[in-house]
């Protein structure tokens, strides 16, 4: 269908279009028009991707003079993989009403593990050792080498590629990893570098959220991105964690192992070149007395990663002279691997300021913060000179590298915590020494500085205004949407006490209560006799669902559960949790049903859909809070406080309902969907915690359904799916429009909107 948003001309793919994916659109116009960053709560299961899409790139169509580009930032190549598929369709479609002008280039992009096409390099078990082996087959001396001796591998479709030069190009359109794969394949070029060289001219680019908010990637990949861009960072509900975990480092006792490893490695290098080329390392020598760190623009074969700290923060100036010359640069470093050494050999537990830290390095390693902030750079310029493919044989003395340049760079924002064990292994000494990151602002401030709009949308942002507080931004629309239904096809209830009255709860005293754990397991076992085909239920840890399904266990619980559906449970193990899957979805397709026990905060909570009959009820057991007792979450917790006036209780409230949040609405996917969702722990009952809960679930969660026991939530559960099996019409002819043609969007926008709702 084909309608106006003020002055533009929305071409969107599907015959009708939703009220709130209207809305959605007006808001997002708004916010491009204003050219500031916008948060939009939108429900699960109304098509906010479609929207986002067709929105924006009529939006570009509309203005052809104003080159807008789209950066589409995503958490998994699943997602990436399913909005590039939306794209082809509106892409279609968009051709069909304005032919050849409605034209523009879509990719996505990701790691060479996801794009190689040459077998010998994929047989890496690891991202890294994908990245190395390519790195071994095309780097400029290799290459070089090769041309001199026959017997040097090489990639032929790198080399195909290079040999195409200008002619290396993409053909308009839009192109999912496969595609690039295929296109890559068929031509005999390598995708992941022809999608690098296109990333520039594309209109619409898909990546990770990596890609711009890691400084060590997006320093190479981002760096060239046009100011006129709009970012969006979709399923955002986690961006702070992201932005934390981009600047934080953790060395442990087998890091300064390897990383001593390394040291010799590249002394043995440096004492062969001595010998047979020392020119080379001469010429870095004086390229380093210039102030020139690298060797202007390097191949984009040979670029490593991008230094760690924020470009704005990275001085642009000489390196110092005690680290020019590569033996006194390897002294150095063997002096602050024995520091790092030395810290780890502690039974304290120590939390100390970056500032302390620094001062403690220059009297105990007689290493300056100037020098701390050049080891990135200065690393990263031998290995170039030594000429190092085996980049994933160094990534120790790179994090070592890593945390020094951080720590030399910032003076806030950061605490420094060496703890000497697990504290929950604590007779296993395991000590780390971590660099932690307070301040989620910091990886998404040149973010917010450097682009046009950018755009923080998920099903889960509430409570909203947190999220401005946290990035430290002011957005020019924050607004979140209600879900318009033809019928109350989701049914939350707040389950408060089993079938014995006896109150029910994951709080630490009352976890492990016997009470507690029958009452879960009778509850699970009363729903799995009612409910349909598949349930999904959720735990606060691992180690709790291990506890629990013990216990379950060895009363005979699991056992009768069994006779109603099969169990799969979800590990730490990503092949055999997909295994579960797999089978999970077999016995719900096949009629036999299915429980799937899974962890909030785990891959299966974050990413996986439990649409139509995988998913008609989903369980959360317990309240899914932070490891309280932990040093960096504490570290955190005082920053917050201290700087945004966030405290302790409402942040991690906040944290734990939006995980729950997350978990529950895995099972709606769609308006035609239906499901139930259970949070059950008496907590829920209290206002100040189910407040912090989406408008979505909140608008449909009834008082009737606030403080219930076992037998009256089996009794709604009962009355809810007789209602939903009966026949329902999908437009919403009884009064509730929800689905709108192309007539009734007309009417709406004369008669206002009010009336549609």
């Amino acid at each position: 269908m084909k309608f106006q948003i003020e002055d533009i001309t929305v071409y969107f793919p599907y015959d009708n279009i939703y009220p709130e994916q209207y809305s959605y659109m007006l808001d997002l116009k708004r916010a491009l028009d204003a050219k500031g960053h916008c948060l939009l709560e939108m429900p699960t299961g109304t098509g906010k991707t479609i929207a986002l899409l067709s929105l924006i790139t009529s939006y570009v169509l509309s203005k052809p003079n104003s080159p807008l580009k789209l950066l589409y930032c995503t958490r998994t190549v699943h997602e990436m993989e399913k909005t590039l598929a939306e794209l082809k369709l509106l892409h279609d479609y968009q051709l069909r009403h304005l032919g050849p002008a409605a034209r523009l280039m879509a990719l996505g992009l990701s790691s060479r593990k996801n794009l190689c096409v040459n077998q010998r390099v994929l047989a890496g078990e690891n991202r890294d050792s994908v990245d190395a082996g390519c790195r071994k087959l095309t780097a400029s001396w290799v290459r070089a080498l090769a041309a001199e001796n026959s017997s040097v591998g090489r990639c032929e479709f790198f080399e195909d590629y290079e040999r195409a030069g200008s002619a290396a190009v993409l053909p308009p359109g839009v192109y999912t990893l496969q595609d690039l794969r295929a296109f890559g394949k068929e031509k005999g070029w390598c995708p992941y570098f022809l999608a690098r060289h296109m990333v520039q001219f594309a209109n619409v680019v898909v990546y990770s959220y990596q890609y711009l908010l890691d400084p060590k990637v997006a320093g190479i990949i981002s760096k060239e991105m046009q100011k006129e861009s709009v970012v969006v960072f979709d399923e955002a509900h986690n961006i702070d964690n992201v932005c934390i975990e981009a600047l934080s480092v953790s060395v442990r006792r087998q890091t300064v192992e390897g990383a001593r490893r390394n040291l010799n490695r590249m002394r043995q290098e440096i004492d062969k070149f001595k010998a047979t080329d020392a020119g080379r390392l001469r010429a870095e020598y004086n390229r380093l007395v210039e102030g020139l760190a690298l060797r202007g623009d390097l191949p984009a074969t040979d670029a490593w990663l991008a230094n760690p700290a924020l470009p704005d923060d990275i001085l642009k100036e000489a390196v110092p002279g005690n680290i020019r010359k590569a033996e006194h640069f390897i002294h150095v470093l063997r002096r602050l691997v024995q520091y790092f050494e030395g810290r780890l050999d502690t039974e304290e537990v120590v939390n100390e300021g970056i500032v302390g830290f620094v001062s403690s390095v220059l009297n105990h390693a007689g290493i300056d913060q100037k020098t701390l902030k050049f080891c990135y750079d200065r690393l990263h310029s031998l290995m170039m000179t030594l000429e190092i493919t085996d980049t994933d044989e160094f990534l120790h003395i790179q994090t070592i590298c890593d945390f020094a340049t951080l720590v030399g760079t910032y003076a806030r924002g950061f605490s420094i915590i060496i703890e000497p064990y697990d504290e929950r292994m604590p007779h296993i000494p395991d000590p780390v020494l971590q660099l932690c990151c307070n301040d989620a602002s910091l990886a998404i401030k040149p973010v917010f500085e450097r682009f046009q709009s950018v755009v923080i949308t998920s099903g889960t942002l509430s409570p909203i205004d947190l999220y401005p507080r946290l990035l430290n931004f002011n957005p020019v629309i924050s607004r979140s949407f209600k879900m318009s239904l033809t019928r109350d096809c989701i049914c939350p209830m707040v389950l408060t006490r089993g079938s014995d009255q006896l109150p029910i709860s994951t709080k630490f005293d009352m976890r492990s209560d016997l009470g507690v754990v029958r009452n879960y397991g009778r509850l699970l076992l009363e729903m799995a006799s009612v409910v349909p085909d598949g349930i999904v239920c959720f735990f606060v840890s691992y180690s709790y669902m291990d506890g629990i399904v013990n216990s379950w266990n060895e009363n005979g619980i699991l056992k009768d559960i069994m006779q109603h559906k099969l169990v799969f449970i979800e590990t730490q193990d990503v092949v055999e949790t997909t295994l579960a899957l797999d089978n999970y979805r077999k016995a719900c397709d096949c009629g036999r049903g299915a429980i799937f026990f899974s962890v909030a905060r785990g891959k299966v909570a974050e990413g996986i859909d439990f649409d139509r009959h995988y998913g008609r009820l989903v369980i959360m057991f317990g309240v899914p809070f932070q490891y309280t007792l932990s040093r960096i979450l504490l570290a955190r917790l005082e920053y917050l406080r201290e700087n945004f006036q966030i405290g302790a209780s409402d942040f991690l409230t906040f944290d734990a309902l939006r995980q729950a949040a997350q978990c529950v609405g895995r099972v709606i996917r769609s308006k035609a969907d239906y499901g139930m969702m259970i949070f059950a722990d008496k907590r829920y009952s209290r206002h100040d915690k189910r407040s912090k809960l989406p408008g979505w679930i909140l608008s449909h969660l009834h008082d009737a359904h606030l403080n219930l026991s076992t037998d009256m939530a089996l009794h709604i559960a009962r009355e809810f799916l007789r209602k939903m099996a009966q026949p329902y019409d999908k437009t919403g002819g009884s009064g509730r429009k929800t689905l709108l043609s192309q007539e009734d969007l007309e009417k709406m926008v004369e008669g206002g909107m009010n009336d549609m709702y």
